[in-house]
């Protein structure tokens, strides 16, 4: 259904435009982390860690598993591949400016 994918393109880029959430998912591109690891050169409380964990969490691109009381996080691929299809398919027009531009550099000026 085309509007489910629009609410899950608009949940991502929400997480995506925060920078701390930016930056947590930059460090589990590393591989799985705890929130405690991850939370530790934040300069912002676990509960706030946690909040920031939960809208990723939403928007699809982290997942959480609890083992005891240790929580890991991992990063999921899939809701970033699919915002990047959707920018994907808007790089014609990049290209064609692009295209454009580096015409007018290298043209012969008067």
């Amino acid at each position: 259904m085309v509007y489910n994918r629009v609410e899950t393109l608009d949940r991502t880029f929400a997480a995506l435009a925060d920078p701390t959430r930016r930056g947590l998912l930059a460090r589990l591109a590393d591989g799985p982390r705890t929130v405690g690891h991850l939370a530790a050169p934040l300069p912002i409380s676990l509960v706030a860690v946690g909040k920031h964990l939960t809208v990723l969490e939403r928007a699809g691109l982290v997942d959480r598993a609890r083992t005891g009381r240790t929580v890991v996080c991992t990063l999921r691929a899939q809701g970033l591949a699919e915002a990047a299809g959707w920018l994907a398919s808007y790089q014609r027009f990049w290209d064609d400016r692009i295209d454009s531009l580096h015409h007018y550099l290298t043209r012969e000026h008067p």
